[in-house]
């Protein structure tokens, strides 16, 4: 048995990296199998989520999109098609910029085939990650569309953007190491994007865990307290179930005895406005006092890197 502190790491290394290796390594929270991540990993990856299906993994990739238009008739058709999950702003009156996950440019060209505005997303997007877009969606979805050039925006200019602009473009990855009673509240804000390592498959018994369960301590207790040595052999023999129930059973019979103490890592990925909803609702004395120990830090984090958006 383990006992660690709660944590958080705001992901700034993963927004520099590729599209195929920042959804490969949130990807692979689920089964905590970071290990087999190497130079050669992240295509081969992303390609089976992709034709597998397992969406919410390509929601992990975000890109932000300059649409110019020759004339106002895309843009138009565009705002009346309504495309899901994409954040959609003028510019000028002949750009937008677009920004949206993997999966919602995916969906896009499922969905809208025929809009030149979608059309020539497909068309850039799938000659730069032909590993998300190897085949037409639809009859005639190979067709060039004309009048629109669409240019990526770099991250470094969506954080030039007005604040009211990059708070709904710039997407931030936070990771997790919390209890799951404090993830059972963060999978309830929306929209986000989450990936949280898996009571399923993982096996705690294996030695990458250290054939152990780990816990995180809990904010309640003072640690030379009744109710923390309470808290600690319940955790003990919870831990002991468990380990005997896997000699017989398979990880997801035996994590039924798992309690909400059991340390877990997920990944929320939000833009900045969502993440100011979130600290503006986990950080008062009224919250819950696990999610104030991670949020409350955090919260102040995000105020010193935006100042324009959090304070």
């Amino acid at each position: 048995m383990r006992i660690i502190a709660p944590s958080f790491a705001i992901l700034d290394e993963l927004d520099r990296q590729s599209l195929p290796v920042r959804i490969e390594y949130c990807g692979r929270i689920c089964y905590k199998s970071e290990e087999r991540i190497d130079s050669d990993s992240a295509i081969p990856f992303v390609k089976k989520m992709a034709t597998n299906g397992h969406n919410s993994v390509l929601e992990m990739g975000v890109v932000t999109l300059v649409a110019t238009c020759a004339t106002p008739e895309p843009i138009q058709a565009l705002f009346f098609r309504q495309p899901k999950f994409l954040h959609i702003d003028w510019l000028r009156d002949d750009q937008l910029l677009i920004t949206g996950s993997i999966r919602a440019f995916r969906e896009m060209r499922l969905f809208h085939p025929g809009d030149d505005i979608c059309r020539a997303i497909a068309q850039f997007l799938g000659h730069r990650h032909p590993y998300f877009f190897e085949a037409p969606a639809r009859p005639g979805d190979e067709a060039a569309a004309t009048g629109v050039r669409i240019d990526k925006l770099e991250l470094a200019e969506v954080e030039r953007l007005a604040p009211a602009l990059c708070a709904r473009h710039r997407f931030l990855a936070i990771k997790f190491i919390v209890n799951r009673a404090v993830t059972h509240e963060l999978v309830r804000h929306r929209p986000c994007s989450f990936l949280q390592e898996s009571q399923r498959y993982c096996r705690y018994s294996a030695d990458k865990f250290g054939n152990e369960v780990t816990f995180i301590k809990p904010v309640f207790f003072a640690e030379d307290s009744e109710e923390f040595t309470m808290w600690r052999q319940a955790m003990e023999a919870m831990e002991a179930q468990y380990l005997r129930l896997l000699q017989t059973s398979s990880p997801q019979a035996a994590r039924t005895v798992l309690p909400n103490s059991c340390k877990t890592e997920i990944i929320v990925y939000a833009n900045l406005g969502e993440w100011k909803h979130i600290c503006a609702l986990r950080t008062p004395p009224a919250a819950e006092p696990s999610m104030r120990e991670v949020m409350i830090p955090l919260a102040r984090e995000l105020e010193r890197r935006y100042p324009a958006i959090f304070s």
